[in-house]
């Protein structure tokens, strides 16, 4: 395992370009902060540590979706199982699709979320997709022992995914967001066992249990779903 300077450095960036774009003040042009401050930039680079870290960051500053295209790369890769909890379940087409082969073609996907709503139409068009992911064969709980607010992502118990950004298509497209990568077999290992311990905690929306969702739901849901772009 192997953590390197350049995570804190992608972290200062991404700051940087945040500040920049908010404030309009260019913080590269400050000595202090860059080129000459208080930490030489070759002692920045210095490995502290063996976890590697790639710091992902997106946000309506750039056309390019990283976030959304890193857990694209993740899904693929993925050969045994994915464990995904999130507040927001609202992904864009590739998303959906990339989770829905990986369970078809015999990946374990599971997902979990809150049973507690801070958004109701958000809420309710999570439902909606999760729906989607149990016709593909992916297991679904809803967390009962208060509000999820993880955000993450493993695969096979060697790489995993987290940070701000919610499964949803706001922060792949609106909001500021910033995720690290985590290579590191230990680390996923402990995430994928908080997973595994926040199960017994959880109900498990079944297919059966989901068909039996009464007609309000399903108004419900589908009207959500309709402004998933918005949400």
């Amino acid at each position: 395992m192997k953590i390197t300077g350049e995570a804190a450095v992608a972290l200062e960036i991404r700051f940087a370009l945040d500040w920049n774009y908010a404030a309009g003040e260019n913080l590269f042009k400050r000595p202090e902060y860059f080129g000459g401050g208080r930490i030489p930039m070759e002692k920045r680079k210095e490995t502290y540590g063996n976890v590697g870290i790639q710091i992902v960051s997106s946000g309506p500053d750039t056309s390019e979706r990283q976030i959304r295209d890193n857990y694209l790369g993740l899904i693929y890769r993925a050969k045994e199982h994915i464990y995904i909890q999130t507040p927001y379940f609202v992904p864009d087409d590739a998303v959906l699709s990339a989770l829905k082969i990986a369970a078809r073609s015999g990946v374990d996907v599971r997902l979990m979320i809150p049973c507690k709503p801070d958004h109701p139409f958000v809420y309710w068009a999570t439902y909606s997709y999760m729906g989607d992911l149990l016709d593909a064969g992916a297991k679904c709980y809803v967390y009962e022992n208060g509000f999820l607010h993880s955000k993450y992502l493993t695969v096979d118990g060697e790489a995993a995914c987290c940070g701000t950004a919610n499964m949803d298509i706001r922060s792949f497209e609106l909001n500021f967001e910033v995720n690290a990568v985590i290579y590191d077999a230990d680390t996923t290992g402990k995430l994928e066992q908080a997973f595994l311990n926040d199960i017994p905690v959880s109900r498990e929306i079944t297919p059966e249990v989901y068909r039996a969702r009464s007609l309000w739901v399903r108004v419900k849901e589908q009207g959500s779903r309709l402004l998933s772009p918005l949400l």
